[in-house]
């Protein structure tokens, strides 16, 4: 006879079984309880809660490029559980063993007390005394995603993720499982859904994360992988059911093997699973507070400073004493808190690949960067500068200092990517260069800002040292992470936002250190708005950077909008204040004050979205932050000839409620509202328009 494990935890109902043969089976995680009369007898044996391939090994059923029916994975015996709680909230821990390599593993289960998520991970032991090759092992597996309602899931399923690219972060889309090429045909195919990225951007193409909603009962599954490095995800079906596989880096896609040696242990990527009824807003009612659970606890994320940074549409990375005087005074005179020196404090000309000793210019800076640094501080603000630690230039003067194990290699040669080296945080020869570079911009010159950059991918790893290219880049990654860990308690007030090439880093591997994050280079404010928008579904609303630049040339409505496109999240000021108008420098001034007002509100807040998720083709946009019975709703009117644009907001149906132009003050809006519909209608006549409203219930 079979033995269920039971687990009810935060709103999610997990179910194990371990079977009469020892077998163990995930026969169902989500936001309803189980009703296992929807599992056929013939199909149990597809809810595996493992999958393992070790090389040698053979693989059983049509599996084509898919990681399922692997082996030893299909050998795996329950051996034992441990059901327990600790500071975060309940774990659950069960142990599996193979009989034939004596290859252990167990599957890692831990809640947070009041989010309906949790965090999955397998630890591999060898226990044997042959070495083994691991070439994929699953961090999360699921299998039944489709089985509640009595739909076909062509017709009730839809999977919603986020495309990423630089200046065209956070593109949201849905499909249905037919039109991505998933069709429910036959029981078993070997075509896959899969989403993955390789390389050192972990979010190179996508963001890791994704929704699978079931329209019918009107609940959703999502996920996120906890990782700076290679990853995938892939659903695919099986016993005529959907199953769900997450996991790190595995050989097929990204070149990983781990060989583990009699004794050794190998623990996979973390992936934060949840489940909840609703769709996309209770996904990231959840998400927000998991990530503001497993985030490093900072006053960066209380406080919400405003940032100044000279690059965008301003400096464009070549700054000089003479441009950033005028500079440094406008953004105190404005109310900036902080002041970011972006790139090209370094060298006198072209910097690219010379990049990697960090000293500053003599030439841009002849009374040298500590004048600049005292001038920032004694206006008020705390200085900052740009950073790009983890390359080196091709042609800089610190590569003689060096050797190959400094850098990644490949085939005996090192990596080089848009002429910059990739260096290896495993080498302590590279942590002590790091760590001097840190504590000479923090120590010697007083910075207490900095914008961590990164515009290379390093690609699928290094062989250095490692079993694999993968494994080597997933070893570094890990020890960047380490390094970031120790740097952050060295130094716990330093604020270091994590940028690379705007937003390819967006991935909770980083977030989970940085309390800030660059949403976009996105240079063009209309196109940024959507961004903007999108950004507090893929990480919380304190940590998103948003970049507001106004114009030297450019009307109030251009200002307004660069403003609203920042003051629900995270604001990055640039543009060239000092040249501005005063009636529309006042503008930034008065938005800067408002934000001030409210960002205390911020960091408890959470989104939604009236209009739903937007895409970057959307006439109208609109982000909501709420937090009691205070609604912030900003509202970007892009294109076309609509004077008014319908807002519902069905948490207040039946309520009456006070709409108030926040910013700007001087041009509200005219606005009705719908009792009974739970709409409000607003009126932005102009194309290119924003305002930012405040909705209050009475």
């Amino acid at each position: 006879m079979s033995k269920s494990i039971l687990v009810e935890e935060n709103g999610i109902h997990l179910v194990f079984s371990v079977e009469p043969d020892g077998d163990v089976l995930l026969l169902h995680a989500g936001a309803a309880p189980l009703d296992e009369s929807q599992i056929k007898p013939d199909a149990r044996q597809g809810f595996r809660a493992l999958e393992l391939q070790v090389s040698g090994e053979d693989r059983a059923e049509y599996h084509g490029q898919l990681h399922r029916a692997s082996y030893p994975g299909l050998r795996m015996k329950y051996e034992n559980h441990r059901d327990s709680r600790n500071e975060t909230g309940r774990k659950l821990e069960l142990t599996l063993r193979d009989p034939q390599t004596n290859l252990a593993a167990i599957l890692h289960y831990q809640f947070y007390d009041g989010v309906a998520i949790m965090r999955s991970w397998t630890e591999l032991i060898n226990h044997g005394e042959n070495d083994l090759d691991v070439e994929y092992v699953s961090s999360f597996a699921l299998t039944g995603l489709a089985k509640e309602g009595v739909s076909r899931r062509d017709d009730k399923m839809a999977i919603s993720y986020l495309y990423n690219g630089w200046q065209s972060e956070m593109q949201w889309r849905t499909y249905t499982l037919p039109e991505l090429g998933l069709s429910q045909l036959t029981s078993r195919s070997s075509r896959r859904i899969a989403l993955s990225s390789a390389g050192s951007w972990a979010a190179a193409e996508f963001i890791p994360m994704a929704l699978l909603e079931n329209r019918e009962t009107g609940t959703c599954l999502y996920w996120q992988i906890d990782h700076n490095g290679s990853w995938q995800w892939e659903m695919f079906d099986q016993f005529d059911q959907l199953s769900l596989l997450v996991s790190g880096p595995n050989e097929h896609d990204h070149h990983w093997l781990k060989t583990l040696r009699p004794g050794d242990r190998f623990e996979t990527v973390p992936v934060a699973v949840g489940a909840a009824y609703g769709g996309a807003e209770a996904a990231a009612a959840e998400l927000t507070a998991y990530r503001r659970r497993i985030r490093r606890p900072n006053d960066d994320n209380k406080h919400l400073q405003v940032i100044f940074n000279d690059y965008m549409n301003c400096l464009w990375g070549n700054p000089t004493t003479e441009k950033l005087l005028p500079l440094i005074d406008a953004a105190a005179e404005t109310g900036c808190e902080y002041f970011c020196i972006d790139a090209g404090w370094y060298s006198a000309g072209e910097w690219w690949d010379g990049v990697g000793e960090w000293l500053p210019s003599a030439e841009r800076f002849p009374e040298g960067i500590k004048f600049l640094m005292d001038r920032i501080r004694s206006k008020g603000m705390i200085p900052g500068l740009w950073l790009e630690v983890e390359v080196m230039g091709i042609n800089s003067p610190k590569v003689a200092e060096t050797d190959d194990s400094w850098f990644f290699m490949r085939h005996g040669k090192r990596v080089k990517d848009r002429s910059r080296y990739q260096l290896d945080f495993r080498n302590p020869a590279v942590v002590a260069h790091a760590d001097e570079v840190l504590r000479r911009l923090v120590e010697d010159y007083g910075v207490g800002y900095i914008k961590m950059d990164y515009n290379i991918n390093a690609g699928i790893g290094t062989e250095t040292n490692a079993d694999s290219f993968g494994d080597g880049l997933l070893q570094h990654n890990r020890a960047y992470l380490a390094w970031l860990d120790r740097l952050f308690a060295r130094y716990p007030q330093l604020i270091i936002e994590n940028c690379s090439s705007g937003g390819m880093r967006i991935d909770y591997g980083m977030l989970s250190r940085h309390s800030i994050q660059s949403t976009s280079d996105q240079d063009d404010y209309i196109k940024y708005a959507q961004i903007a928008a999108t950004a507090p579904v893929a990480l919380t609303p304190e940590q998103a950077a948003v970049w507001s630049y106004p114009l030297r040339e450019g009307d109030d409505e251009e200002v307004i909008f660069n403003m609203v496109n920042a003051l629900l999240l995270r604001v990055h000021q640039s543009g060239h204040l000092a040249e501005l108008s005063p009636h529309r420098l006042e503008l930034v001034k008065e938005a800067l004050d408002y934000y001030k007002s409210i960002r205390h509100h911020i960091p408890v807040a959470l989104p939604f979205w009236p209009l739903g998720l937007p895409t970057a083709e959307d006439p109208w946009i609109s982000l909501g932050l709420k937090h009691g019975e205070q609604r912030y709703v900003a509202v970007w009117h892009i294109s076309g000839d609509d004077r008014c644009v319908r807002l519902p907001l069905p948490e207040l149906v039946g309520s009456e409620i006070e709409v108030k132009t926040g910013y700007p003050s001087t041009k509200p809006v005219a606005w009705s509202w719908n009792r009974t519909a739970g709409v409000l209608t607003i009126e932005l006549p102009e194309a290119k328009t924003a305002r930012l409203l405040e909705v209050l219930r009475k």
